[in-house]
């Protein structure tokens, strides 16, 4: 894990801002989806969240596309200033 610390000039602060960056997160779990409710809705994949300083598992689930026609991209964990950002899935027209 790596700290980063930032100086915010001109400011009274008791403490410089500390931003801890997380690990690499673990491995995707392999998840069976459950009969889906219609057969409209898209199986949302499941990912790794991070709270509280550790990696939970954010279970997979079903939705009903934003529109008719829209695919389902799926967010992810990527490496960004010596740590890692999470980028949200999203839907967007085929």
């Amino acid at each position: 894990m790596s700290v980063v610390a930032f100086s915010l000039a001109g400011c009274v602060v008791a403490q410089p801002v500390v931003v801890r960056t997380p690990p690499p997160p673990p491995p995707l779990r392999v998840e069976v989806a459950p009969v889906a409710p219609s057969p409209a809705h898209v199986w949302v994949p499941g990912h790794w969240a991070w709270h509280r300083e550790r990696y939970v598992w954010i279970p997979g689930h079903w939705e009903m596309p934003a529109s008719p026609g829209y695919v389902w991209v799926p967010g992810g964990w990527m490496p960004r200033g010596g740590g890692y950002v999470w980028v949200e899935g999203h839907w967007r027209a085929r």
